[in-house]
Formats: C-alpha cells, structure tokens, sequence
C-alpha cells in the first residue's frame, strides 16, 4: 500500500529507489454484504461525504459505489474554480465553509490537491452591475469574507490584455475575492479516495446501482451489478443522475439534468494569474499549471443525460472570450468535456433527508458542485450521522420548494436553463 503518509522523506526515499516502492493511493475494494453507510456517487461529494464520516464522525464502516471509475464524472470535467463570493444568507455561510476547508484541505488529507488562492475577479459593464456587486461585496463582508470593489484603473492593471477601449461592452470595474482560485480537479477525486480509504472506507468502483431496497417505508440496502449490499442509511451523491437514482425509490426531485462544456487550450506561457469572469456574457477562465487556459460558460440549454454537448454553445463560449480579450483568438482549443449538471429549480443545492427513513440526498449543484465540494462532503456527513443538518446548510432543505423558502441566488425563479 506504499506509505502512510506522503512527505519530503518518503519522496527522498522513492527518488533514491526509482520511485518503484510507491503502492496504490487506494484500494480497488470489493463490495461487502452490509455496511452501516452506503454512498451512491464516487464523485467528490460522495468522497469527501465518506471521509468526513469517517473523519469527524468516527463511522468507518462505509462503502462508495462507483458506476465507473473515481473522477471520471463531473469531478473530473470541470473548471476548477473555487470561491465564496455569494449574496444570500442561504449560501454564503456555506460557501465560506467550503473555502475554508479547501484552505487546510491539503494538509488535512495529507495530498496535493494543487489548492492555488490566486483570486477571482467578476468584471462588471454597467452602472447597474456595479451597484449589484458593491451589494453583493457588502453582503460577504458583513459575513467576514473578504470582497474588493474595483474601478477600471485596478482592473486594468490587473488585466492589461482585456479589451478596455474597443469593446462593445466597455469594463467599468470588477469585484475581487483574493482568496478564490482553482484546485486541480481530479486531484482531488484521488485524495479524498485515499484518505478515506486510509480510515477504512471501501471505495468500490464499476458498481452500478440499479435498484434501492425500501422496506416498511426504509432504505435497507441497494441493487447493484456487483450484488445486493444492505445498508442502515444510504446517501444519493450523484450529481446528474440523482433523478434517476432516486426514482428506484419512488422519488421525483425537483432538478433537471443539462450539460455543461468546459474547454482547455493549448499550453501558453503565463498570461492569466488569476481567475476572471465576462460580466457582459457567461464565461468565466483561468491558466492552468501547464499553460492551458481553461474555459467555460452557459449550460446547452436542454434537457439531456449526455456527456456531450453542442456547436452553438461552443460558439458562444468562444465569443465571450473575444469579447473581453481577443488576443486569444489565435490560441488553438486542444480538448473539451461535458459534465451533467443537476440544475435545481432555484439555482441552489439540496442537502437534506428524504421522505424515506435512512434515504439522504445531495444534489441540485447546478454551477457550484466543484467549489462546494468539501463543504457539502462535511455538511452531509453530519446529515447523516447525526439526522441533522449542520447549520451553515440549514437553508439548503428539499421542501423549500413547497414552502417557498427558496435561495435564489440570481433572482430568476424556477427556471433552471437559466441559473
């Protein structure tokens, strides 16, 4: 299994060896009869979910089933953005949380997630964007979270390749958060694995689930292709597909599943030293490691379970670049991905008990799964352990579409195309 723990004298170790001592991160586990928590999703919520439980809660008899391979969903088809730069009561204590674990993230796990705080600058182009983000700052700092106004002078030397003097939409300003920025992806799909495998947890990949076992009103356990594995709580963390799981227990929630593309460059010298969003358009980019630019922007608006999307979004993606800075018109785009969004209906999550004894849901991520990732792994561990919710998702509940207690963050109403 390699070592316990990675450190500068492992890795001394490895290089005078060749590096041929170094074992498996985790173990491919083999699904048992029972555990006390079953996971549906090996994505980073269900990861990060199994970890904490194990972690925080002391519950380590827990599996993670898999229908594919660890980071081949969303966790692994994103942007890498993090950030707590919310409006609503409802949100911003939660995303604050999130980025604070993603601060200790590395040490706590003992892997290098590549956690990089180098800012996030939402541009604004209008009078009435600027008063919007002057509200949406003071909002975050009467929370504690750090958020600066900017005008065009700070943008500008922020940004001296944006289009300032011949856009059709001119930038006027921007709202920063210095302490928002990426994480590599799949690093950390792969860490999470590890480290809950290093407490116990069995991480089970190519385990589809095809059904959920209800007894007397109960979830007792699950179908899969792997065999029938009985369990005393069952927690849904399957992003684009919690519809359909969760109709194998009778359950329609209240989310659509629509693609959102994401697209990587060719490797560039450095150029973008932090992250910036497009206020007159949705896109959003930021500058890898390696070079590439990586990019982003609307959902393909329809409904699908695809991981592909389409040309006409493509375009409109690589327009909103042109537009704030077309210097990279003659950057050649090497690769794309799809990753299947479960949009809510008012734009934010749901962590929360169903009306089914020992079922638990996490979904409805729409464009916040990624960032949110070690937040919502801690908020629905403590779900489950302890059948409450941690107070800084109290908001986040499933009945708040009947109630109308809902947390639309961009005032659109219940229209998930949209958010």
């Amino acid at each position: 299994m390699g070592y316990d723990r990675y450190s500068v004298f492992s890795l001394l170790r490895e290089s005078l060896r060749g590096h041929a001592g170094w074992g498996p991160a985790w173990r491919d586990a083999a699904p048992r009869p029972a555990y006390d928590v079953v996971i549906v999703g090996g994505g980073g919520h269900g990861l990060s979910t199994a970890y904490y439980l194990a972690s925080q809660h002391g519950i380590t008899n827990v599996a993670v089933v898999e229908r594919g391979y660890i980071g081949s969903g969303n966790v692994g088809r994103n942007t890498t953005i993090i950030r707590s730069n919310y409006l609503l009561p409802g949100n911003i204590p939660f995303y604050e949380h999130s980025l604070k674990l993603w601060e200790g993230l590395e040490q706590d796990i003992n892997y290098n997630a590549m956690v990089s705080q180098r800012g996030v600058l939402n541009l604004f182009h209008t009078d009435a964007q600027r008063d919007a983000y002057a509200r949406r700052g003071n909002a975050m700092r009467l929370h504690g979270i750090d958020a600066e106004l900017l005008d065009r002078a700070a943008v500008r030397r922020m940004l001296p390749y944006a289009d300032f003097d011949n856009a059709r939409f001119p930038i006027h300003g921007g709202l920063l958060q210095r302490r928002g920025g990426t994480v590599r992806h799949d690093a950390v799909a792969w860490g999470y694995a590890r480290a809950a495998d290093r407490r116990g947890v069995d991480v089970i990949q190519h385990c589809e689930v095809t059904g959920i076992t209800v007894e007397n009103g109960r979830a007792v356990g699950l179908q899969t292709t792997r065999g029938t594995i009985r369990a005393k709580k069952v927690g849904l963390a399957c992003a684009g597909n919690s519809s359909r799981v969760a109709a194998m227990a009778g359950l329609r929630l209240p989310i659509e599943s629509h693609v959102l593309q994401a697209f990587v460059s060719e490797g560039i010298k450095p150029l973008i030293d932090c992250v910036v969003t497009y206020g007159a358009g949705h896109f959003y980019i930021s500058q890898s490691d390696k070079g590439g630019l990586v990019f982003g922007g609307d959902i393909d608006g329809y409904n699908s379970y695809a991981w592909r999307g389409n040309l006409p979004t493509v375009e409109d993606v690589c327009e909103g670049g042109m537009a704030l800075m077309p210097i990279i018109g003659r950057v050649r785009i090497t690769r794309s991905w799809g990753g299947l969004m479960d949009m809510s209906m008012d734009g934010s999550p749901i962590i929360d008990r169903t009306p089914i004894e020992g079922l638990y849901l996490n979904c409805g991520w729409c464009y916040g799964g990624f960032k949110a990732t070690p937040a919502s792994g801690w908020c629905f561990a403590h779900l489950i352990a302890q059948d409450a919710p941690y107070p800084v998702a109290a908001a986040l509940r499933l009945d708040r579409f009947a109630t109308g207690r809902l947390v639309d963050e961009k005032g659109v109403g219940a229209q998930p195309n949209l958010h």
